[in-house]
């Protein structure tokens, strides 16, 4: 019961983050023409901060490096099949751009944003849980910048390995691995400077959850109640990304008896809501928004209920 409690409180807490972003759009104190720039923030600035902030904190062993190359293999491999069946479901429809979204939804986690910060409440005591939510973010973006875009847009041209490699998340990820693999820490230990340092990616990181909630909530504020509610695709995307998506990850990951730290942190991360990313691509690709910003809504507020309820099989 100390997950069902512990992941709860925190689904709550991220939850509420997103009212003082509802409240500054509804008194337009923010226009909603902004809520672009606050993603280009969040992915570009923060993002990065939190990917340096997660390895900076894991101790660097052998056995954890295996784990993580097994880790990223395993959760690309879920997300390629995910995308490819409910592609392939959806193929006749995909002229509607809210079926190109339901695609991605399907499969994309908010596995770094509000994977770290329950991540670390469920087990607080295991430093090394963060570097695994940022292997299925390195995954996810990998995915996210080439073949996500090119669904949601139907262009061809972000299948390039430029797209793949040369984007926040990877060039962070590249940058946070010598660091990680030499065990050097950017602390005090090492230097005031490194210190100050440290103190700048810690806050930085750990803005991703309410800046990534303040988002939704400013979208929330921009879009009627009933159009979150009565589209079923929604619903759909939801219900196979934070229910079966997660449970045929830890059927699988029962099945080829990985090391439990890891089906732990692959299933809770699985298990997390619609990813945020969804949306910000959308912002950024400047197609689809609306339907991208109900699904990821639907399914963070749903989390409440789903990721605690599935946080008890841990």
């Amino acid at each position: 019961m100390r997950e069902f409690t512990t992941t709860l409180i925190t689904v709550g807490i991220m939850l509420a983050y997103a009212v003082p972003g509802y409240i500054l759009i509804k008194a337009k104190a923010i226009k909603p023409d902004s809520i672009s720039a606050f993603s280009r923030v969040l992915m570009y600035v923060c993002q990065p901060a939190l990917t340096l902030y997660s390895f900076n904190k894991a101790d660097f062993s052998r056995e954890l490096g295996i784990n993580l190359l097994i880790f990223f293999g395993i959760i690309t491999a879920l997300q390629l099949l995910f995308i490819g069946l409910f592609g392939f479901i959806f193929r006749k429809k995909f002229d509607d751009v809210k079926y190109r979204v339901a695609t991605t939804a399907t499969t994309l986690s908010n596995c770094s944003f509000l994977g770290v910060p329950i991540l670390e409440a469920i087990f607080p005591d295991s430093p090394n849980v963060a570097a695994y939510s940022m292997m299925y973010f390195l995954s996810m973006n990998l995915l996210g910048w080439t073949l996500i875009s090119a669904i949601i847009t139907r262009d061809k041209k972000y299948i390039s390995a430029k797209k793949m490699f040369i984007n926040p998340a990877t060039i962070s990820i590249a940058l946070s691995l010598p660091f990680f693999i030499t065990g050097f820490k950017i602390s005090s230990q090492n230097g005031q400077a490194l210190g100050q340092i440290e103190n700048m990616i810690n806050i930085l990181g750990k803005m991703t959850a309410p800046l990534c909630m303040l988002i939704m909530g400013m979208r929330l504020a921009t879009i009627k109640p009933k159009n979150l509610f009565i589209n079923p695709l929604q619903y759909f995307a939801v219900a196979i990304n934070q229910i079966v998506f997660p449970l045929c990850a830890l059927g699988l990951l029962m099945l080829l008896r990985v090391n439990s730290e890891l089906t732990m942190c692959m299933f809770v991360m699985c298990a997390c809501p619609v990813a945020s990313v969804v949306q910000n691509y959308a912002e950024i690709l400047g197609e689809g928004q609306d339907v991208a910003a109900n699904t990821v809504l639907l399914g963070t507020l749903s989390s409440i209920a789903t990721l605690p309820l599935l946080a008890l099989l841990i």
